[in-house]
């Protein structure tokens, strides 16, 4: 059985998690509820759960808020549980989360991915820890400064942490992409190029292969010719497509 936390303040929400949960997932047991930060502070601390179901908004605060007191008050800044987000669509949240690769819901919970999430937690790998995704996920909700942003790449044994800005490509591998990170090994996640495309769009990235993904920051050569590719700062030279040409150059002329 895995032990589980509600954290939400609308009782209605509450209530229609835990009655898809008794129906789709009886393996998880809701030993606890709170409705505020402070509440589930404490109703955290004494039961120490396996899975919280954390809301974003609440009314003394906030999801990040109740992960943070829990950090400060535990002597060695570590969670011992997984959690996923609960939360009405709210971009900014919802990137910070994606950034961390941590699991979020999107309300009203819809069973399908309720299930999809719960089988995801159950096999990652026991003794996995949390706390770097935690750590890139605080660190985005506090940063002001783009520069300053980071991601979580999972692996299946390793969580590596960088800064967005460190990314100089990324590359298709079927349902997988490459990472190649500044001074660092590339990275493999099971993560599609589209739904990275989608992360990293408003970073100065751009498609412009349907295998690649560049940061423009680290583009320095247009080779119009050959059919047209880029070189990166790193000597890697990457395809442009047909399709992709005309708006590439139209785009570096506004850089």
């Amino acid at each position: 059985m895995i032990t589980a936390v509600i954290v939400d303040d609308e009782k209605r929400s509450r209530t229609f998690l835990k009655g898809h949960l008794g129906t789709f997932c009886p393996e998880v047991n809701i030993a606890g509820e709170a409705e505020s930060v402070s509440s589930a502070v404490k109703v955290i601390q004494e039961i120490n759960p396996d899975l919280i179901f954390l809301d974003i908004k609440m009314p003394d605060g906030t999801g990040f808020d109740v992960i943070e007191r829990l950090r400060k008050e535990d002597k060695n800044d570590t969670l011992k549980f997984k959690i996923i987000f609960t939360t009405a669509f709210d971009q900014y949240a919802i990137k910070a989360i994606k950034f961390s690769a941590l699991d979020y819901l999107l309300k009203p919970i819809d069973p399908e991915e309720l299930v999809a999430a719960l089988k995801k937690i159950k096999i990652e790998p026991a003794k996995k820890s949390i706390n770097e995704n935690i750590d890139v996920l605080m660190n985005n909700v506090k940063s002001l400064n783009d520069s300053n942003k980071k991601i979580a790449l999972n692996t299946s044994n390793k969580t590596y942490i960088y800064k967005i800005d460190e990314i100089i490509r990324c590359e298709s591998s079927g349902s997988y992409t490459i990472f190649y990170i500044k001074n660092s090994e590339p990275v493999l996640i099971s993560k599609s190029l589209g739904e990275t495309e989608d992360l990293l769009k408003d970073h100065q990235f751009e498609r412009i292969h349907k295998s690649h993904l560049i940061n423009l920051n680290y583009l320095r050569t247009f080779i119009k010719s050959e059919g047209g590719f880029v070189e990166m700062e790193n000597g890697d030279k990457i395809p442009v497509s047909n399709r992709k040409r005309e708006y590439l150059i139209q785009l570096l002329k506004s850089l």
